[in-house]
């Protein structure tokens, strides 16, 4: 089963294949910071690379060795919050579904993710480039915590074992925007409370479909 590790041949990343001195994680923290402040202050129109030169107190030309421009930088910026999201072995696949859905939500309640998160996809319908980079650098790393929640349901014997392949990838892309897509509209869309309540009921529908969440 596939397990795409973070930035793992997704092109993703703020490396570009670029050389020259060695990279700062510090630098790279606090420039990725300033983005997302910049964002909720200036908004994604007004947000310029000088401006976030200016907050994380770096030249310009640092941050053009590292991203392109502002899509690559904004993106990466987002990109680095939801590489947060964790999933330990709460013991049960409902469990672990559960966690992880009200983790996601508390991330989506932060300002700077409501904002970077929304302005990226909004400016992304008029660039496929970007669409592209959202896909590698969030979409596709994030498809992390399917898999590990896949096997380790497998490993309980609460879901049967499958072969690697076609089959087996197309299940974890729908998971993933079954989950994603249901909570994000609920939080940013519909602006309804990700609560305890409202996740059990989703985590029912999911593990036992519509007649059988009714009998839950």
């Amino acid at each position: 089963m596939r397990n795409p590790s973070p930035g793992a041949g997704t092109g993703s990343g703020p490396t570009h294949g670029r050389t020259g001195r060695p990279r700062s994680a510090a630098a790279d923290a606090a420039i990725l910071a300033a983005t997302r402040d910049a964002l909720v202050e200036l908004g994604w129109s007004k947000l310029t690379m000088g401006d976030v030169s200016a907050r994380a107190g770096v030249a310009k030309t640092t941050l053009y060795r590292r991203w392109a421009g502002k899509n690559e930088l904004v993106v990466d910026a987002v990109a680095e919050l939801f590489d947060a999201l964790e999933l330990p072995d709460r013991g049960s696949l409902e469990a672990d579904i559960e966690y992880v859905v009200l983790q996601f939500a508390e991330l989506l309640r932060r300002p700077e993710a409501r904002t970077a998160l929304m302005a990226v996809v909004a400016e992304s319908t008029r660039d496929g480039a970007l669409r592209d980079r959202i896909r590698s650098a969030i979409v596709d790393r994030q498809k992390r915590l399917v898999v590990l929640g896949r096997e380790r349901a497998q490993a309980r014997g609460e879901l049967p074992r499958e072969e690697d392949g076609p089959v087996t990838d197309s299940t974890t892309d729908l998971i993933f925007d079954v989950i994603a897509g249901t909570v994000v509209h609920r939080a940013l869309v519909s602006s309804e409370p990700v609560d305890e309540l409202w996740v059990a009921t989703f985590t029912a529908l999911l593990m036992h479909g519509l007649l059988g969440a009714a009998e839950a």
